[in-house]
């Protein structure tokens, strides 16, 4: 095993786990998170969700949007989840949606490589705040692009990613997907259109065997894998999509953070028993990305 801190990797797969960081699942019980600073924050044109939101004629209001935040980190610390957070640079509008700078496995962290010009300076803080919390990362992303918001550790044993050839591209995937398997997980690639940013516009975990998913704007091959792994599908509708109401935090025992906006999910999500923490997002989820955009787990207890 390497001590590089920028490696500690194994080569050859069977990398040690961590003692606290790291996860299996991504509806273990969340026990850190990494939230991205929103001090610079503001909508920017390069996605189709804010470009969406102009032409309807919403405007971006701070004051509201500092609301939302605060609301959000308040629902992390009533249950329970200790918050981190990246030094702010004026220079990074979108450094809010720490999920895509880097990635947590159950083996440490992964730095990303960003697609977007006004986004790849992000790789600076996020690489401080792992060093100065003495987290060693697993490893960095080299090839291509890769963006966190395709990441999902599904399950124990299984890693699901999307691509689109843009935020995340084929040689960055590749790359990962190498890592992944030598450490003797399934890795589950999925290609879709560029339209919906990342896979967690589509599609996530709610609790073990749930899942919610955007059924209309997934292909059948991709159900039928989920189904035939025993998951549970709540069927969310496009419109859903449009406003990232599939955009959610599983924060384990059967609790999920979801946006207020989303009342489709809100309502399914307590039909399955669930409990829901709904705040007000749509300063966020109107600029491209939602609760799940702006975390990063850092820890969660085994699946």
């Amino acid at each position: 095993m390497t001590t590089d801190f920028f490696r500690r990797r194994n080569l050859a797969g069977g990398t040690e786990r961590m003692p606290h960081w790291g996860m299996n699942s991504e509806y273990g019980v969340l026990q850190d998170v990494l939230i991205g600073p929103m001090d610079h924050y503001t909508w920017q044109t390069g996605n189709a969700m804010s470009r969406r939101s102009m032409r309807l004629g919403r405007q971006f209001d701070k004051e509201v949007a500092k609301q939302q935040y605060q609301e959000m980190c308040d629902i992390y610390e009533h249950c329970g989840v200790k918050t981190h957070f990246l030094q702010p640079d004026e220079t990074l509008p979108y450094q809010i949606y720490a999920r895509d700078s880097s990635v947590m496995t159950p083996w440490g962290p992964i730095v990303t490589q960003m697609y977007s010009p006004w986004r790849r300076g992000e790789w600076l803080e996020v690489v401080k705040f792992y060093q100065e919390n003495d987290i060693p990362l697993y490893d960095v992303v080299t090839a291509g692009t890769f963006e966190g918001g395709d990441f999902m550790v599904m399950e124990p044993g299984v890693i699901f990613c999307g691509y689109t050839g843009e935020r995340t591209s084929k040689e960055g995937l590749n790359q990962v997907r190498g890592w992944m398997e030598k450490e003797g997980w399934e890795f589950r690639a999925y290609e879709f259109d560029p339209y919906f940013l990342h896979l967690d516009v589509k599609f996530a975990m709610l609790s073990e065997k749930l899942a919610a998913v955007c059924t209309q704007a997934v292909e059948q091959e991709q159900l039928d894998w989920l189904k035939s792994r025993g998951i549970e599908i709540i069927d969310l509708s496009y419109r859903s999509v449009l406003e990232l109401g599939v955009n959610v935090v599983a924060l384990g025992n059967d609790r999920v953070l979801v946006p207020a906006g989303s009342t489709e999910l809100v309502e399914k999500a307590k039909a399955h028993g669930l409990e829901v923490f709904s705040p007000d997002m749509s300063m966020f989820t109107s600029g491209g990305g939602g609760v799940h955009c702006m975390c990063q787990p850092l820890s969660r207890k085994d699946a």
